[in-house]
């Protein structure tokens, strides 16, 4: 009997597989950074990027330089929310983060990280941030965790990408080196819910 079941049940095994491997292959193929990997600033000026109405951030990449007053160059990739998430009922603006200090922010409102906004100021070598956040109806975060350092060392290039589909940016927790004059980020990640529900944040 269990002969049976295994062979009735593997081809359809095979093929559900088959077809979640192409949508995955698609799915990462369509990521792709803003001008074709130009950066969305020059060193040492401010910026605002916001994805497309309906997009969030799915993949940030920076490459520092110190003679450059100890800044960063960023471009960021965004792409569509899956359908049944729907559309985003409202996005605004976070509070803002200080330069020279560490922090910890989550998109209020059960919201998704859709952009960034930041300006630089010399007199302590770094970056003030802000994140641009949507929500999408009453859809609630679960399954969070941390991503690993980005950069792994301070002043080293990064390119953090979403691997797993159907997991969201919300925030992140950043360090900040005194001396290295740079920062680490950590982002928050998360899954959102198919169904509304009725907490407010998370």
């Amino acid at each position: 009997m269990d002969l049976v079941l295994l062979c009735v049940f593997l081809p359809l095994l095979t093929v559900a597989l088959g077809q979640y491997e192409d949508y995955e292959r698609y799915y990462f193929s369509q990521h792709e950074y803003r001008d074709n990997d130009e950066w969305v600033n020059v060193y040492r000026q401010g910026f605002n990027f916001q994805c497309p109405p309906g997009e969030v951030i799915v993949a940030v990449r920076s490459t520092f330089s110190k003679k450059e007053g100890s800044d960063r160059r960023w471009n960021y990739a965004c792409m569509p929310t899956p359908q049944n998430l729907g559309e985003p009922t409202e996005c605004w603006w976070e509070e803002i983060n200080r330069a020279g200090t560490e922090w910890y922010q989550t998109c209020s409102n059960n919201g998704l990280v859709a952009g960034f906004q930041s300006q630089y100021f010399p007199s302590v070598l770094d970056r003030e941030w802000q994140f641009y956040c949507c929500r999408y109806g009453r859809r609630c975060p679960y399954s969070c965790w941390l991503t690993t350092e980005h950069p792994g060392h301070y002043g080293e290039d990064t390119d953090m990408m979403m691997y797993t589909y159907d997991y969201y940016i919300r925030g992140a927790t950043t360090t900040f080196s005194s001396v290295d004059r740079d920062r680490q980020w950590k982002f928050i990640i998360c899954r959102m819910t198919d169904f509304d529900c009725q907490f407010q944040n998370v």
